[in-house]
């Protein structure tokens, strides 16, 4: 179905801006993407907007025309606005010609195939979007298998962490799990249970890591909570060479996924 809209009061204009509050996506089990690049990223992984939003004035694109194509086979609704309402929609000056609403994943820790692949990223208390998201474009980058955040994180279809994402939340599983739920998956089934800490670590560079491998990373400002490291199979260390006394969390689960890639692959 396609449509045009014209007001601001229009009421799907109003639900459409209410999915940039997490009450309200959680009420409707949606989220928005914004976006051509990321868009035709979730089209390739097999993800099709439900409604799919327009820009009146924009320029033509055949990738464009082919997720539009695509979303009206697929029973989707095809809405064109102007640049000033999908503004508002997205909450941005310079809002992108197109956005999405997608429907929210499975995230419930039971639908994680842990042998689906070597690495898996884990996240405990992560609370910026912007690090979450950089984490899903790490475990895209590495092969991982997915994203399973640990008791109160950001929420990953929150506006800012999909477009951190770069289009990764849609190539990387997500899911979500109290610790004793998490812990209690984990030890089910194979896996080790990796974290970088001081606490008995070993250099991460030469560590003994087995897959799967679960990289567990901790809250932007605390770090782990003790009882979570001692429950850890393998801890490593990486080196401090100046002033700062750790890395930002996105960027150490970076370094020390990259590490693990490249000894699970020798």
């Amino acid at each position: 179905m396609r449509r045009q809209i014209t007001g601001f009061s229009n009421p799907t204009v109003k639900f459409l801006r209410s999915l940039r509050e997490k009450k309200h996506r959680k009420a409707a089990g949606k989220f928005l993407a914004e976006g051509l690049r990321l868009l035709t990223d979730a089209r390739e992984c097999g993800h099709l907007p439900e409604i799919l939003v327009m820009a009146e004035r924009r320029d033509p694109h055949p990738l464009l025309s082919a997720l539009e194509s695509d979303v009206v086979a697929a029973g989707g609704e095809v809405i064109e606005t102007s640049e000033d309402i999908l503004g508002k929609i997205t909450g941005k000056d310079n809002p992108q010609a197109v956005a999405g609403v997608f429907a929210e994943f499975d995230t419930r820790i039971e639908s994680i195939e842990r042998d689906s692949a070597k690495i898996w990223l884990v996240a405990q208390a992560l609370r910026d979007p912007g690090n979450l998201g950089t984490m899903l474009r790490t475990g895209d980058a590495v092969g991982a298998g997915g994203l399973i955040l640990i008791d109160d994180c950001a929420d990953p279809f929150s506006v800012e962490a999909v477009r951190a994402s770069m289009g990764a939340v849609f190539t990387q599983k997500v899911a979500q799990a109290r610790w004793d739920e998490f812990i209690a998956w984990l030890r089910a089934g194979p896996g080790q249970l990796v974290a970088a800490s001081l606490r008995d670590a070993v250099p991460y560079r030469g560590a003994p890591y087995a897959a799967p491998c679960f990289i567990l990373i901790g809250n932007e400002s605390r770090g782990l909570p003790e009882e979570y490291e001692l429950a850890c199979d393998l801890r490593v260390t990486m080196p401090m060479k100046g002033r700062a006394d750790s890395l930002n969390a996105a960027v150490a689960g970076a370094v020390l996924a990259y590490e693990v890639l490249d000894a699970l692959d020798r």
